[in-house]
């Protein structure tokens, strides 16, 4: 794989930091409001029909938005918090957004949750519902676990009683205190069989992943590091953690999830992952070449999975990238996150693979199947399947009436795919970063066939095998929706359904 190394000025996903800082950038560098804010209602009236604005992912009505936080389901709501600037469409202020379904698919955005207080931002963390009251908060308390950021970041904790409705500070935080701004994220779990909540917290620049334990949520002790060194990536920030279970070839594997910036497959941001064993205390990685990437594309990053969904693992990732974050041409909101994805660990040559396929609920919006002809017959966003020979090379593009043009190209005897976003797909300019002429990855297929799904919106291309053992998440910004089909090489079959808006 080749790997482009970010030189230009790079930001964190979750805050600032000081250590190893990158050249001077505007939306982490200028000074923001210090003033304690107080949680406010959306305000912003939106057609949610703006030009670039996506019909089937999840963004709020205006301002800026990255890393997914505090993902929980409870009863029959999924929670979805995120990072959010109360104030305005740029980086800055971090707050929890919060959103909520019934369904992971149409969203209702709720009043902003958390915001900045004397410990300062209210960084990236999760949230669980303490069904025993370990903490004394009451039970079935709504627990979120946050990183409070101002000089140092430090771990606090906030309970609600109400559905997340509103959230009460806990008067003792913060709950693991530091000294320095590289410990921050908290994902927290229940470990049965520690009989104890454990929590991963990214290191920072100081790359790794801090995991502790606590009987209470409170009073949180060490237990151990993980780091594993990854080749020609001797200089990168690890962000966002997550350790989940899965089954595994009739046993248990447990599969640790991080994103890292820059340094992703391509360029910017991306998000690895490493397999083992965690024993309550240490997760000690299986020998495998990492580093290994949960999607390939561009703009997947930060994405961590629900808390008290049983043994479904759901995950949404921010859908943007650092390198140019800042910078997309949206308005009066910046960013979305990605389609919901369900993991599973499967094998491909003899060695374990994280798979994610889109929820299945998508099909609650989708109209019938209908064979694709060139004109695919489509308004707003839509899913495209396709199942290709891999006798021969194909070269897939999607088009408009404008002749912009997302072109992927399928190599048989390598078994790759490549996707192409270039000056032709749509507006690029605005960061001289944004066009990628190769975008590669594996397929992690065998067979003589491969099918491929391809979810299509406003600004996005979610690129996913329809078992999952690949996925390429791009934005794209054309003047209208991609609505024309060619293929070439291959002998292939073509259907698409139509996704319904998700807003009212």
């Amino acid at each position: 794989m080749v790997v482009a190394v970010a030189l230009a000025a790079t930001i964190s996903g979750c805050g600032k930091d000081d250590d190893n800082k990158q050249d001077y950038n505007p939306l982490i560098d200028d000074p923001q409001p210090e003033q304690p804010t107080t949680p406010t209602e959306p305000t912003a009236q939106s057609g949610y029909d703006e030009l670039f604005r996506p019909q089937i992912h999840y963004t709020p009505a205006k301002n800026w938005v990255n890393d997914p936080n505090g993902m929980v389901y409870a009863d029959g709501t999924y929670h979805l918090f995120y990072q959010y600037n109360p104030q305005g469409n740029v980086w800055g202020n971090m707050s929890w957004g919060h959103a909520t379904s019934t369904d992971l698919i149409h969203w209702t955005e709720q009043s902003v949750a958390l915001t900045r207080d004397e410990l300062g931002d209210i960084f990236s963390g999760s949230a669980v519902i303490d069904k025993d009251n370990t903490a004394g908060f009451g039970s079935n308390a709504m627990v979120a676990i946050y990183t409070s950021a101002s000089a140092a970041q430090q771990q606090s904790i906030a309970y609600s009683t109400d559905g997340g409705k509103s959230f009460t500070r806990y008067s003792g935080n913060p709950v693991i205190k530091n000294n320095d701004d590289n410990l921050r994220d908290p994902k927290v779990f229940w470990h049965e069989e520690s009989k104890q909540w454990v929590m991963a917290l990214a290191k920072g620049w100081k790359m790794g992943t801090e995991f502790y334990g606590s009987k209470d949520l409170k009073n949180w002790t060490h237990l151990s590091t993980f780091f594993v060194p990854l080749a020609g990536r001797p200089s990168l920030q690890w962000e966002c953690p997550d350790l989940l279970q899965f089954d595994y070839k009739g046993g248990k594997k447990w599969v640790l999830i991080v994103s890292v910036n820059p340094g992703g497959p391509i360029l910017g941001s991306g998000t690895m992952y490493f397999v083992g064993d965690f024993d309550g205390t240490r997760f000690t990685a299986d020998d495998l070449d990492y580093p290994l990437w949960l999607d390939y594309g561009m703009d997947n990053y930060a994405g961590v999975t629900w808390s008290n969904t049983g043994d479904r693992k759901i995950l949404i990732g921010w859908m943007n990238n650092w390198q140019y974050a800042g910078d997309v041409p949206c308005s009066p909101w910046r960013s979305a996150m990605t389609l919901p994805r369900e993991l599973k660990l499967t094998e491909h040559n003899g060695k374990p693979l994280l798979t994610g396929t889109v929820v299945k609920e998508i099909d609650q919006i989708a109209s019938s199947w209908q064979k694709a002809e060139t004109s695919l017959n489509v308004e707003d966003a839509y899913q495209l399947r396709l199942t290709l020979s891999m006798d021969k090379d194909a070269v897939i593009t999607l088009s408009n009436a404008a002749d912009e043009r997302f072109v992927i190209d399928v190599n048989a005897s390598s078994r790759t795919l490549t996707a192409h976003r270039t000056s032709v797909t749509g507006r690029t300019s605005f960061n001289g970063t944004f066009s990628v002429p190769s975008i590669q990855a594996p397929l992690n297929t065998n067979g003589d066939q491969v099918t491929l799904d391809l979810f299509v919106d406003q600004s996005s291309v979610e690129l996913i095998t329809q078992e999952g053992t690949m996925s390429m998440t791009n934005l794209v910004f054309p003047q209208s929706i991609y609505n024309r089909l060619e293929v070439s090489g291959a002998d292939y079959e073509a259907q698409v359904r139509q996704l319904s808006r998700i807003w009212k």
